[in-house]
Parts: structure tokens; C-alpha cells; sequence
């Protein structure tokens, strides 16, 4: 059985003002281990690589928030790995921003440099059918945290379709155990803060390296991570030597052989190997005014 939740329509609205910004909802943060050349591929060459073994830590940010300056909205922030900026600085690199609101998508650019787009956002819910408790997790339930582990639990599928001026493409489908809890379910885990640094710009409409960071309040547990599908993405070096064999690097083919190589990036990641899902609930997210990171910082 599955329950359509319509939420395609891009958001107008306005009430950006002065920083630090406010964000309320909850989010989804899931943490992948995204293989170094992936990442190296979407992180300017000023900065340097946070990495071991050959991998760098990335995922993804899924929000829905219900409070903002661009009022109600939802945000998928892909992260391409942790960047450094010796001798200390270490901070998230975003490779890819959507959401649906024009304002959001405007001022992400603008204002804190990020790669943002415009995005249809498509929920539905899918109710499991329910299976014997597993006497396992008495101990569980006595702490309140078996409805967390036991399952079936209900899944909510996330389809995000990003908007192109020539066409629309499908970026990535989501699937998620739902944060619906069970009636008798109180536990949302801890409440914590958290300080998240992320570095932006490098943009067509923010040339400037910048830093800036999220303060987090909120209640956080672990979840079953998500399991994401998309468009298999095709390698680089498969495309440059597809392209040199029919010898046409035209000044149309190249533009669109960059975009299609970045947007193959961005499902690198997304489908990347998933270690730590974590829920936030009762988010709310200040985020303060980014600063430009001065050149004679910046590693060589």
C-alpha cells in the first residue's frame, strides 16, 4: 500500500535577512566512504584531500524543513569528502545542492556559494506488512529503543529530479526506513550539538573561496542507512577514450561531455558505500555568514 505525498512544486517566498539564518525540520545525514579520486575530482585543487586508504569520508544531507527564511522546503546536499586547508582547517566540501525553492536555490548561490539547483521532490510511503517480534530485543524495548531495531518499519521512497534548462533528469532515487514512529514510540535518541564546517565557492556566481559553518541543536539516532538507485554513472577515462576514438571534441560536445562527467560524479557518491546513518529530529540549524579563505592559506 503506498501513500502519494505531492510536494513537486518549487517554493517561492522571501525573508533572507541578516545573518546567522535559522533552519527547523529534520534531516537525514548519511556518511559514505567515497573513493578519493571521486572526490578529488569535485574539490578545487587549492585545497587538499582529507583521506586514508584511498577513500575520503562523504554522503549526503537529506532535510525537510518546515521553518526557514525561504519558509517551507526540502535540501539535498551531496558531499564529496573532507577538505584540508593547511595547516588546520578541515571542513566538508558540498559537490551538489538541490532543492525546491527558488529563493533557497538563489540565495545558496549568492550568498554562500554553493552549487545549488532547482529540484522536484517526490515522496510516498509504503506500509510493510507486519512480521512476528523477535524475542531478541526485549532488552531493547525495556530502554525504548526496539522499535528502532525491530522491523518491518514502513519505507518512504524520495525521488529527486533535478531541473535543467534543456531537460529534466533524474539525479537519484532514495529509499528510507520512515522516521514515522510507532504510537508507543517516545525515543528520538539524545539531544546533541553539533558543529558542522563546510567550505563553498569556486562557483560561476561566487568565484571566492569560503568557509563557513552549521551550529546544530538537535535529537540524533542511528538509522537504517538508505538505500539510494540511480543512472549507473560512467567513468571518466571511459568517456575521454570513448570521445578520442570518435575524435569530435567539438566546442558543444566538450561543454556537454563536463556536464555529464559531473553529474556521473555526483551519482559516484551518492552511490558510494554507506557506514553511519543518522536521524535528526527536532533540527534546528543556524547557519552563520561565510567568510572568503585568504589566498596565502591556501595549500599549494
Amino acid at each position: 500500500m503506498s501513500e502519494v505525498m505531492d510536494v513537486g512544486e518549487i517554493k517561492c517566498s522571501s525573508g533572507y535577512g541578516k545573518p546567522p539564518w535559522i533552519f527547523k525540520g529534520s534531516a537525514l545525514y548519511q556518511l559514505h566512504l567515497v573513493k578519493a579520486e571521486t572526490a578529488r575530482a569535485c574539490i578545487p585543487k587549492e585545497f587538499r584531500l582529507v583521506e586514508a586508504f584511498g577513500y575520503t569520508l562523504g554522503g549526503f544531507f537529506l532535510a525537510s524543513y518546515d521553518d526557514s527564511p525561504a519558509g517551507v522546503f526540502d535540501e539535498l546536499v551531496v558531499i564529496a569528502g573532507l577538505a584540508w586547508n593547511p595547516p588546520t582547517s578541515c571542513a566538508r566540501w558540498a559537490a551538489k545542492v538541490l532543492v525546491n525553492s527558488n529563493e533557497a536555490c538563489d540565495h545558496g548561490r549568492k550568498e554562500v556559494g554553493l552549487p545549488s539547483q532547482i529540484a522536484r521532490f517526490s515522496k510516498s510511503i509504503t506500509a510493510m506488512t507486519a512480521q512476528p517480534k523477535n524475542k531478541d530485543i526485549g532488552i531493547l524495548n525495556a530502554i525504548g529503543m526496539g522499535a528502532t531495531f525491530n522491523s518491518p518499519r514502513d519505507h518512504m521512497n524520495v525521488q529527486v529530479t533535478e531541473w535543467d534548462d534543456l531537460d529534466t533528469k533524474d539525479t537519484c532515487n532514495i529509499n528510507l526506513t520512515t522516521v514515522v514512529p510507532a504510537l508507543n514510540e517516545k525515543w528520538m535518541g539524545p539531544a546533541v550539538k553539533i558543529s558542522l564546517p563546510s567550505y563553498s565557492g569556486h562557483t560561476e556566481h561566487n568565484p571566492n573561496l569560503l568557509k563557513y559553518s552549521c551550529q546544530i541543536e538537535c535529537r540524533v539516532r542511528a538509522v537504517k542507512p538508505a538505500v539510494v538507485s540511480g543512472p549507473s554513472p560512467i567513468l571518466y577515462h571511459d568517456r575521454v577514450h570513448y570521445s578520442d576514438q570518435r575524435r569530435c571534441n567539438t566546442m558543444d560536445s566538450t561543454a556537454k561531455e563536463h556536464i555529464d562527467n559531473g553529474k556521473n560524479l555526483i551519482m559516484s557518491v551518492m552511490l558510494s558505500k554507506p557506514i553511519l546513518a543518522l536521524e535528526f529530529n527536532c533540527l534546528k540549524m543556524q547557519v552563520e555568514a561565510p567568510t572568503v579563505v585568504s589566498p596565502s592559506s591556501r595549500s599549494s
